[in-house]
């Protein structure tokens, strides 16, 4: 039987990997077995423990529970824990989702004890290399075996990176297999969407209804921590939501509420805290998010998988960075780049609000991203 170390540490991830422990339940249980590492990269909560229990992912096997510190400390911790556990498991291949810490650690850790990593959500470029995730996606990239990238533009980026899509088995570091498979989390849509609504009454609770909010989320540090740029954004807020009359949901990271409850932004925080039209919230489940996505009416984020999951919902979206690595819904007009300018936010929203007809075509595959990726292991072992 197959052994796979599927590593986990922070929210996306954790609802990434959901999609291949579905997959490997209901349709490859006696061919795979799978271990779960959680670094604790996300040790909130409200920001892991919960997408656990609503997504039904099977209980956590490690967690190196390495909570927030620098990048450096972080990643040495996450390497060092994670060693460990590799030398004891010795999986078949360590399975990395994304661009995080957790990611770049477990990825460098495994490669130099020459175990196989397989990288999901291989190939992106924001072609930034001051991000962090952009760093980090990299190197996981050139340090992997097998590579599944969720588009063609990044198949696109991997070949002129050196990659080549017709390499055969069997697959290593200095033979990589790089496969286009789609996208896990348009799977995860696809087959929690119809569930969220059963699971959350949170637009009851909120007296919001469809079409008439706005979502907004901040998590990247170089939001969170620049507080010029988190004036902005939060100015930019006030006044859409007055000059729009609409009404914007505001979920904390904890980071985000810590940097914005300080002193440096209390002035601001108490414009928040009074308007009536902006709802200052704790962090959404999954379901939770899943339900917002589909009511609101516009999205303003700088994630990367929020302005994804805005477009698997037929919904526009403003990033809130000079640059993405989902290039393919800007360049379609689902999404505007406004970086944190107080006078582009409301440019873009004032466009997007007053424009019904966009469009989504089909950039993310089938649904069916997870059974691949699995498929083509159990192909090339």
């Amino acid at each position: 039987m197959l052994k796979i170390l599927n590593v986990v540490g922070a929210r996306p991830q954790i609802i990434k990997a959901a999609a291949i422990s579905r997959e490997i339940k209901n349709h490859f249980g006696d061919k795979i077995k799978e271990v779960i590492l959680h670094t604790g990269q996300h040790y909130d909560d409200l920001m892991s423990q919960v997408f656990f229990d609503e997504m039904g992912i099977p209980p956590v096997d490690f967690n190196l529970n390495v909570g927030s510190s620098s990048h450096a400390v972080q990643t040495a911790q996450i390497m060092q824990g994670a060693e460990q556990i590799l030398l004891n498991e010795k999986p078949d291949f360590v399975f990395v989702y994304g661009d995080t810490n957790s990611t770049l650690a477990v990825s460098i850790a495994a490669a130099k004890l020459h175990f196989r990593v397989v990288h999901i959500e291989a190939g992106l470029r924001s072609f930034n290399k001051s991000m962090p995730e952009e760093i980090n996606r990299i190197v996981c990239d050139h340090v992997s075996s097998i590579l599944f990238t969720p588009t063609w533009k990044g198949l696109e980026n991997l070949k002129r990176e050196g990659f080549s899509a017709e390499t055969k088995s069997p697959f290593s570091m200095n033979n990589p297999g790089v496969f286009h498979c789609g996208d896990i989390m348009y799977d995860n849509s696809l087959y929690y969407s119809e569930l969220a609504s059963g699971k959350t009454t949170i637009l009851q609770d909120l007296s919001l209804k469809g079409g008439d909010f706005i979502l907004l989320t901040v998590h990247r540090d170089m939001n969170t921590d620049n507080p010029a740029r988190l004036k902005e954004i939060s100015e930019a807020m006030l006044e859409i939501a007055g000059k729009m009359k609409c009404k914007v949901l505001f979920p904390l990271h904890p980071r985000t509420r810590k940097n914005i409850e300080s002193e440096i932004h209390r002035e601001t925080y108490k414009k928040l805290q009074n308007s009536d039209k902006i709802i200052l919230h704790r962090p959404l489940s999954f379901f939770e998010m899943i339900e917002a996505e589909k009511a609101c009416k516009l999205v303003i984020t700088d994630s990367g998988g929020v302005q994804k999951e805005a477009f698997f919902f037929r919904k526009p979206s403003i990033i809130l960075r000079k640059e993405t690595e989902w290039v393919e819904i800007v360049e379609c007009g689902a999404a505007h780049l406004t970086g944190t300018s107080q006078g582009e936010i409301i440019k873009a929203a004032e466009h997007f609000l007053s424009s019904p007809d966009l469009n989504f075509p089909s950039i993310f595959g089938n649904g069916r991203a997870a059974h691949f990726i699995c498929n083509k292991l159990l192909e090339n072992t």
